[in-house]
């Protein structure tokens, strides 16, 4: 993932001399978060699924198969939120989604999500497999999405954060 092109703060009540989050502290705190929800949408109907994300090359990552719901608006409507609670903020990452389908990537995904959630799937041509299904991602094969962000919020929860939320834009979405 790229370095944002600006950060900003949203918080209305920020003391004088207020910094944003540093984008570092909230991506590795998103980077280690367990749950996330993500959102796609086809024409008027949006939705939003519980998933799996493992940070691999910078960027966030989903795998689904490409029979649930979540997944069929993606070959025309690619633009995506992934959110999820950590215990600074609540982290939203806004952005469009490419499918992976380089067997490098793939390998890395399938590495990231052994070591993260003790989930082990193969490279299976374009897609991860394997006979244990991916929880919340339905029966394989798994194809696997790089979200790519245009924004990114983190709204504060804690005593320090929280009049601190922030807003990211990163370069080419100012």
């Amino acid at each position: 993932m790229t370095t944002p092109a600006r950060a900003t703060l949203i918080g209305r009540d920020a003391p004088p001399g207020s910094t944003p989050i540093p984008w570092e502290e909230a991506r590795d705190r998103f980077a280690t978060a367990s749950t996330y929800w993500w959102s796609t949408a086809s024409g008027d109907h949006p939705t939003l699924r519980p998933v799996l994300s493992v940070w691999v090359d910078g960027a966030p990552h989903v795998s689904t198969s490409p029979a649930t719901r979540k997944s069929r608006p993606l070959d025309t409507n690619p633009t995506t939120t992934l959110a999820c609670q950590t215990d600074i903020a609540d982290t939203v990452v806004e952005g469009t989604t490419s499918r992976v389908t380089d067997r490098a990537t793939l390998h890395a995904v399938a590495t990231a999500y052994a070591t993260k959630y003790g989930w082990s799937p193969s490279v299976l041509g374009d897609a991860l497999g394997g006979a244990e299904g991916a929880p919340t991602a339905g029966q394989p094969p798994y194809e696997v999405y790089r979200i790519t962000p245009r924004r990114a919020y983190a709204f504060g929860t804690d005593e320090d954060h929280g009049a601190r939320s922030t807003r990211w834009v990163f370069p080419d979405h100012s």
